[in-house]
């Protein structure tokens, strides 16, 4: 976590949809990059289920159906998966809830679900300000308020400390309810605690951390529940313990729990010798405990004045959840307004990012031309940008072999000279036309089967797939004569419904080549990386890098420090025929995170076919049909289309990153069929989701042009139950 002195909150100000009026006493739950709030009161108690799509800043209203809850506040709320339970809270004043509902967000589908009572025992009584934590197939219920007056207009209120385990059935519906016996001291009774669940990674037993919460005056202990053994205890810290506090909020992110707002008792107050508070206010105050060391640290201080309005203002009864590493908090109180005697709930959306983000996947090629990239990386969840640096190094392409030369083979195998180069296996048959029948034994998967995955983010009927792999310079023995290069992309292709739904295309760099560029480029020393720019999405047309200032390294500086006047700096074009290495940073408000590994493109040569586009897959009674469109840039007449199938080899399994491809069609149509045998030898790739790797490429007058690469998502499923569901794209709108 950063400094207190360098922590970069930040207002969400742009959104759009249907903002949910400010309140308090309400609960939210992260689903992937959605925050979903229900409950809370303000002039009357919601009963509405609001979503916050953090990528988008888009609010809306899911059009929810079946057993719909009445509206709550202090209430229970777990997220397993894709299904959210929601137990207790009040209905009204002086009514409380002891019902437990089922919320199928796949689906927007409400269920009421009865759970059996404990074996010896009563169910749980009604309650609010109690918590609910999940952990594994169970939700643990500790402590709340309930009220020992019939009369709901009468409200006695009585503090709880009782302790009941909740067991889930898998995908949906509960076991039953049980009261685990436990050792040790119990905490004393209390509500608007805050209880969250921790297990040290690669050792030890999951904990329940309960912290806070108020019984006639407020708390400021940390208990401790080992849920192995059932034992409770308080651990001993160190540290500045936060202000006793209630109706704050807990979140874990990493080894830590982050405790933000809340009542705290007024300056001034003796809260040792008080059995009751006299007066309380709202806090702004944000601290940690490290659940490995049990050390408190103190972010924000209680007494620490904020002129310039730049962090959360001192509020209570909001909800604060964790995406990825970020922290949303949302409305909650900030007091009573005693000459109204109503509540003043906040209507603000903040979030702090708590680390810097983690590495991008490597750089990913979508298509190359003489004089650009396309590229792409995978999305780093709760960042505010990319940074993209390339390095050249034209001395090393001076080396590199004559691609004139036949390639080094050995049954029909391509020698792959350098490390991380995918190796093709061709067909030994010399007729072109035949080479169709696979080289090796279909071996079956153990215990699974294979299933195309449909995509839930298609968003287009057809999309085209430019991924050009390594164009053979002029090896006419072959059809991919020469290697290519290690860095394989991913990229989502939308599909028509016709069609199987999920392709990813691929594309490895261009291999060397004999001819040179065309135009001269200043020769970078080793380990100089220049920056492409700074970019807000995933994606980058690059044609030009800013070139160092001389005696510099490095130039970005982001986060907490300057960001480079990249309009000083002056430009460089990319050329044909170069080989650059990318690599990717992501950016967040603790500033700029670890590097990608790398990747390698080279330029496209002049006067070869570009690679072919729109790549298409359906199932048909033989296999599956393979079809495509001609290059956007032929240079030339095409004389021939080479398909080709990665496969299962030795060599493989000992190196899962050096593919063995073989060729399955070469003629002059647009598609092929791949037959069930064939797939039954394909190899499934691993390296990012299950897939099966197609390779496509044109040929024209000069040789073998760049290919595209396809990954054919599979979905492998094992037997048992099925895997929680994945939103659909039609419920969720843009949101997946």
């Amino acid at each position: 976590m950063a400094a207190p002195s360098l922590l970069n909150w930040r207002r969400v100000s742009s959104f759009t949809g249907p903002v949910p009026r400010a309140r308090h006493g309400h609960r939210a739950v992260a689903i992937r990059e959605l925050m979903i709030i229900f409950g809370g009161g303000n002039e009357g108690i919601a009963d509405e289920l609001h979503v916050y799509n953090t990528v988008t800043n888009q609010w809306f209203l899911p059009a929810v159906r079946g057993d719909i809850p009445p509206g709550c506040a202090a209430h229970g709320f777990v997220c397993d998966g894709t299904r959210i339970l929601v137990f207790g809270g009040m209905v009204e004043y002086g009514r409380y809830s002891n019902e437990l509902y089922e919320l199928q967000a796949s689906r927007w589908l409400w269920k009421k679900v009865k759970p059996q009572p404990p074996p010896s025992g009563l169910p749980p009584c009604p309650r609010l300000g109690h918590s609910f934590s999940l952990y594994g197939n169970k939700c643990y219920l500790f402590a709340g308020l309930a009220n020992e007056s019939e009369d709901s207009n009468n409200n006695v209120p009585r503090y709880l400390n009782d302790f009941y385990e909740l067991e889930l059935q898998h995908g949906s519906g509960v076991v039953g309810w049980s009261v685990p016996a436990t050792k040790g001291t119990v905490p004393s009774p209390r509500e608007s605690h805050t209880a969250v669940i921790y297990c040290k990674r690669d050792s030890g037993s999951p904990k329940m951390y309960v912290f806070g919460g108020m019984c006639g005056a407020r708390l400021d202990d940390l208990w401790q529940l080992d849920l192995e053994t059932m034992s409770w205890s308080k651990p001993e810290t160190k540290g500045t313990v936060p202000l006793p506090r209630s109706l704050h909020t807990a979140s874990v992110i990493g080894n830590k729990m982050y405790i933000f707002g809340g009542w705290v008792p007024h300056k001034g107050e003796n809260t040792e010798n008080s059995p009751h508070d006299c007066e309380w206010r709202c806090t702004s105050s944000f601290s940690y405990l490290n659940l490995d060391t049990a050390e408190w640290t103190t972010l924000v201080s209680d007494s620490q004045e904020d002129k310039k309005n730049s962090r959360p203002r001192p509020r209570a009864g909001h909800c604060a959840v964790a995406i990825g590493t970020r922290l949303y908090f949302w409305s909650g109180r900030d007091g009573y307004k005693k000459a109204l005697n109503s509540q003043v709930c906040c209507k603000d959306l903040w979030y702090l990012d708590t680390e810097k983000p983690p590495a991008p996947s490597q750089v990913q090629l979508i298509k190359a031309t003489t004089n650009s990239f396309h590229v792409k990386w995978d999305e780093v969840p709760t960042v505010e940008g990319y940074l993209l640096q390339l390095n050249t190094d034209l001395t090393h392409q001076a080396a590199s072999p004559d691609a004139s030369a036949a390639p080094n083979t050995l049954g029909g195998r391509t020698d792959p000279h350098r490390q991380g180069s995918n190796s093709i296996l061709h067909n030994s048959v010399s007729d072109p036309a035949n080479c169709t029948k696979p080289e090796h034994t279909a071996v079956a998967a153990r215990g699974m089967s294979l299933k195309s995955k449909p995509d839930s983010r298609a968003a287009d009927s057809s999309v085209a797939l430019h991924s050009p792999l390594a164009p053979n310079t002029s090896n006419n023995n072959s059809c991919m004569a020469d290697m290519l290069w290690k860095s394989e992309v991913d990229e989502i292709c939308a599909l028509p419904a016709t069609k199987i739904s999920r392709v990813e295309a691929h594309a490895a760099a261009t291999p060397f080549s004999k001819e040179t560029p065309s135009n001269p480029v200043a020769i970078l020393k080793a380990e100089q990386w220049c920056d492409v720019g700074i970019f807000k999405n995933n994606t980058a047309l690059v044609s030009q890098f800013y070139l160092l200032p001389k005696g510099k390294q490095s130039m970005s500086k982001v986060g907490n420090a300057d960001v480079p006047d990249y309009s000083l700096l002056k430009k460089q074009d990319l050329v044909p025929g170069t080989v650059y290495k990318f690599r990717v940073a992501a950016i967040n408000g603790c500033g700029i995170g670890p590097f990608s590994k790398l990747s390698e493109f080279k330029t496209c040569i002049p006067g070869f076919p570009g690679a072919p586009s729109t790549v298409r897959i359906s199932k048909n009674v033989e296999g599956i049909h393979l079809s495509w469109e001609p290059p956007t840039s032929p240079s030339g007449n095409i004389l021939e289309y080479s398909a080709y199938l990665a496969i299962r080899t030795a060599q493989v399994q000992d190196n899962p990153s050096q593919l063995v491809f073989m060729r399955i069609y070469c003629g002059l149509k647009t598609s092929c069929i791949v037959t069930a045998g064939q797939l039954a030898n394909a190899h499934i790739d691993y390296t990012s989701r299950p897939a099966i790797v197609f390779r496509i490429s044109a040929k024209n007058e000069k040789g073998y042009g760049p290919a595209t690469q396809v990954r054919w998502l599979q979905v492998m499923e094992t037997e048992g139950p099925a895997s929680s569901p994945v939103l659909p794209s039609t419920d969720l709108s843009s949101c997946l």
